[in-house]
């Protein structure tokens, strides 16, 4: 994929210092550490190396290090390859279902100043919602196994909290003998999956507000009155909360491609910038309200960064997690189970329908042969000033 014309980090070296300096009372040690990652992602400050085609020789000067941030939108590429390479050999041969957990809109604010208790909870309410309902045998009457990936994010940028769900359409029969395959298209009942979604959550929520664990400024304040709190309990039970299942999407073959586009993602990319002028950011973006209309939406570059710092997570918040017999704890002994009853009790695959092997991928590949590139010297960023002395070209890497 082509390099896009404009990037975030543009955006952050042209305008993130004077963000820092007009926010700064607002901005937490991790609002500026992935601020300066960002920034620095690419470029002589981190240092670099150089590479040799292992196919044909073809060698190139240098190139620069990676920040590795999570937050970034250059750094994902590779650590998601590396992941959906690592779980492949994990996917069975079934059609698969993709379910979406969202939180209502009035839980955004409390989300924001509470990330790490909701986030959780969310996680924990969708997987014991899956969980149960799926055991139930007026449903599936089965022990499924999914993996679940948080984003925070809308099309637009605002805070927008929601976990997907992918799951194998199917599980293990109570006795651990037999594959159960659901008896209808679209694997559990959407109305059923949302009451007992939105009691979990609430519940967790009380218990969290009980223990004194959740945090209560500025106009959330007035909650922190038992009487007001539950006030506020009652209401989010007014409405349906929103679950979103798709029908199967196909087997295992579809399954990586399926992934990649949920894992590893960030609030925006790249690709989705417009323009970058005049001190204001023009994205395109998906009006899902409106039949999924293809927009365009300019902001302040103050307010783009302020939208996309909305979307950092608590540090060392695992937003990728596994359930069910795909949980850690389980999926040594359950998923060789699980894949054994599939294959005896279907017919045997065709060459097309085999779990596609996804190969470890190379850090990248040659311009001129498509060949793997290695690295054969790495550079510091004093290194790296060195050299552009010697080449006539002063590079700053402070």
């Amino acid at each position: 994929m082509n390099r896009p014309p404009i990037e975030v980090a543009d955006i952050i070296r042209a305008a993130g210092q004077s963000f820092i300096e007009k926010y700064r009372s607002s901005l937490t040690g991790l609002h500026l550490k992935v601020l300066s990652a960002i920034e620095r992602c690419r470029t002589a400050v981190l240092g670099g190396h150089r590479d040799r085609c292992s196919r044909c020789g073809y060698t190139v000067a240098i190139s620069y290090n990676s920040c590795r941030n999570r937050h970034c939108p250059k750094c994902q590429t590779h650590a998601r390859d590396q992941w959906l390479a690592a779980r492949s050999g994990e996917l069975l041969p079934v059609p698969y279902v993709h379910v979406v957990f969202t939180l209502p809109h009035e839980l955004a604010p409390l989300a924001f100043h509470n990330k790490k208790i909701l986030y959780r909870l969310l996680f924990q309410a969708s997987a014991a919602t899956l969980l149960e309902i799926a055991a139930d045998p007026k449903h599936l009457g089965a022990e499924i196994g999914f993996l679940s990936v948080l984003h925070t994010w809308g099309q637009n940028l605002l805070h927008h909290p929601h976990v997907h769900c992918v799951i194998p359409a199917g599980g293990l029969s109570s006795d651990h003998r037999s594959w159960v395959r659901p008896p209808y298209p679209f694997f559990l009942p959407v109305e059923v999956l949302s009451r007992v979604f939105r009691g979990k959550f609430v519940a967790g929520l009380k218990r969290a507000f009980r223990k004194g664990e959740l945090c209560l400024p500025g106009t959330l304040e007035p909650l922190r009155q038992d009487k007001a709190f539950r006030a506020f309990l009652r209401s989010l039970f007014r409405q349906n909360w929103f679950v979103y299942a798709k029908p199967p999407f196909g087997g295992p073959q579809y399954v990586l491609h399926y992934l990649a586009r949920y894992t590893h993602r960030v609030a925006i990319s790249n690709h989705r910038l417009v323009n970058f002028t005049d001190g204001k950011v023009t994205f395109r973006w998906k009006d899902y309200a409106h039949a999924n209309k293809k927009r365009k939406m300019t902001l302040t570059t103050d307010e783009f960064l302020r939208r996309f710092l909305l979307h950092l997570l608590p540090r060392g918040f695992v937003r990728i997690r596994s359930f069910g017999f795909l949980a850690n704890r389980r999926r040594a002994v359950l998923l060789p189970l699980c894949q054994q009853l599939l294959w005896t009790t279907a017919p045997p695959p065709s060459p097309s329908s085999q779990i596609p092997q996804a190969p470890t991928p190379a850090t990248w590949t040659c311009p001129l042969c498509g060949g793997p590139m290695v690295i054969i010297e790495r550079l510091t960023a004093l290194q790296l000033r060195w050299e552009s002395v010697k080449q006539g070209a002063f590079v700053d890497t402070s």
